[in-house]
């Protein structure tokens, strides 16, 4: 009975640990999103769009090489440092870490010395702009330091203390900021080039501070991680090359993985404009319809990943530790409550999304036509979330591959969807956004399945999906009418749409609660958690 106690004890102190990192790498992420978007609009607005052309023409080339050396690696870290710590194998962690800090150090010094020799040759021939030589070579250096902070970030993950993580990612993108406007402000004198050059430099500053953040967390926090653990004598300390090779095997897949969704948005660049010219639109007016497409509508659907994107963060050295400790219990358990919180966010947020569609588009584009193809776009936040959460479930249990096989299988039919579709004129860019809905549908479905069969968790409908399923709809037939409401009586389509947000948010919450869809587990991460549970539990709160 005592072992059954103090079992239930450790599921309970290790979830809510595994919980509150998600919460926290989410308020960084959506802290780091606001920043991100913010200043491109003053940007634009110094630099014209020629200066803004130049500066994203590096970022394509830039994204792709640190894919590379980011995409998997730091995950793989994560793995097998939580590995190792779940069973007290401390020595074998801090080895893991300086391997693959040397591992990084490599290969992002390489591939930014790759850009910086080839970053004439990219710019004439591959983007054909001479003047994108100078924000190529200046952002190549952000490589290397980007590569070397992954390793950190990694290890501080495994270790399952996100904070150093989220700090470092908020102080990085203000760096970052801070950089571009005093740069570009500096060098556009010289040229709109260099202003772009400038301002591609940004990132760079970003992650050296970002990186120092993370240097001196480390070395005040080495002593209390290590230096107070006991070990035994007789632990096998691995040896390098087989971590080396270890990192490889765990790396190789995922970093291919996050390279299809890039292939993907390449495909739909070479496609979509084509086939809507195919379906008789003129070269301008295809361009603008995938500009809303892509431009208005997918950034909108990708907000709310930023919450599945750090609760699958969290899950990679939560179900590894879980895997180490063969607690066939505590992965089931984990892997439930990654898919039951990503339900939470994100079947609200493709409601909400889908209601308020052009008045969203309008209120921040001025452009209230990109809300059809958000309205479509919207469903596709509930596959995205899902394939990111199971995704971190079957990395965190070892079967890095699969959900690799499922995203391409996805990809395949996205493509295939948006070549057919796209060029009925009735359906039109909308066939696009269908075939993306399609694509990452798929791609859920199977990496759910095979989640199911190898953490043996079990399906609660009632609990994962049918309550905030209720709730959601509940909310969505309230915010359209008290959109309809507000902006009858005049008060402007923005403040109609913001008011609606507002109480949409409310109305869920209150109707999840009333359903019992969220319980003590959940309410315990929000600031003054503790406090609400004593009210609720007052007047009868309803406990799964």
């Amino acid at each position: 009975m005592q072992k059954k106690e103090r079992l239930g004890s450790f599921l309970t102190e290790r979830q809510n640990s595994f919980l509150k990192g998600a919460m926290v790498l989410t308020a960084a992420g959506f802290l780091v999103k606001i920043l991100g978007a913010v200043y491109r609009i003053p940007l634009a607005m110094m630099i014209k769009e020629e200066g803004m052309g130049l500066y994203q023409m590096a970022y394509p080339i830039y994204v792709t090489l640190l894919s590379i050396s980011t995409a998997g690696l730091p995950t793989a870290i994560s793995k097998m440092v939580a590995g190792e710590v779940a069973v007290k194998r401390y020595r074998n962690a801090y080895r893991i870490f300086k391997v693959s800090l040397m591992v990084l150090t490599i290969v992002g010094a390489l591939l930014a010395l790759f850009l910086m020799i080839n970053a004439r040759f990219l710019a004439e021939k591959v983007l054909g702009n001479p003047k994108a030589f100078y924000p190529l070579l200046s952002i190549s250096p952000a490589i290397f330091f980007v590569s070397v902070m992954s390793c950190f970030r990694g290890f501080f993950q495994g270790l399952q203390d996100m904070t150093p993580s989220a700090l470092s990612q908020v102080v990085e993108q203000i760096g970052r900021v801070v950089s571009v406007f005093l740069l570009a402000t500096v060098l556009l004198p010289r040229g709109v080039e260099y202003a772009a050059a400038g301002a591609a430099f940004g990132p760079v500053v970003g992650s050296v501070a970002g990186l120092l953040v993370l240097v001196a967390v480390y070395s005040r926090k080495k002593a209390s991680i290590f230096g107070s653990f006991e070990e035994a004598s007789n632990s096998r300390i691995e040896n390098p090359f087989k971590i080396a090779w270890q990192l490889f095997y765990y790396a190789v897949p995922i970093t291919l993985g996050g390279l299809i969704v890039p292939v993907m948005n390449l495909a739909d660049a070479a496609i979509v404009t084509r086939r809507l010219q195919d379906a008789g639109f003129s070269m301008l007016r295809a361009t603008q319809l995938y500009g809303q497409l892509t431009g208005m509508a997918a950034p909108i659907i990708n907000l709310p990943a930023v919450v599945t994107m750090s609760i699958a963060a969290s899950l990679v050295p939560a179900i590894s530790e879980a895997m180490a400790l063969k607690s066939g219990q505590l992965v089931a358990q984990r892997a439930k409550t990654g898919i039951r919180v990503t339900l939470m966010f994100a079947l609200p947020a493709a409601v909400g999304l889908y209601v308020l569609a052009e008045p969203v588009c309008a209120l921040l584009y001025k452009n209230p036509e990109a809300g059809i193809p958000l309205s479509i776009l919207s469903w596709g936040i509930i596959f995205l979330a899902l394939q990111q959460t199971t995704t971190g479930i079957l990395q965190g249990i070892g079967k890095t591959t699969v959900p690799v096989k499922n995203l391409a299988l996805g990809a395949v039919f996205k493509v295939g969807i948006n070549y057919t579709l796209t060029a009925l004129p009735f359906i039109n860019i909308k066939g696009a956004a269908m075939g993306t809905v399609a694509g990452y549908f798929i791609a859920s479905l199977f990496n759910f399945i095979s989640a199911m069969k190898y953490t043996g968790m079990n399906l609660q409908l009632r609990d994962m999906v049918i309550k905030p399923a209720a709730a959601a709809a509940f909310m969505g037939l309230l915010v359209r009418n008290f959109y309809n409401l507000i902006a009858t009586y005049g008060y402007g389509s923005g403040i109609a749409t913001l008011g609606s947000v507002g109480a949409g948010v409310f109305v869920y919450a209150a109707v999840l609660l009333a359903l019992g869809g969220v319980g003590e587990e959940e309410l315990s991460l929000l600031p003054g958690g503790a406090r609400l549970i004593g009210w609720l539990k007052g007047i009868n709160f309803k406990r799964r």
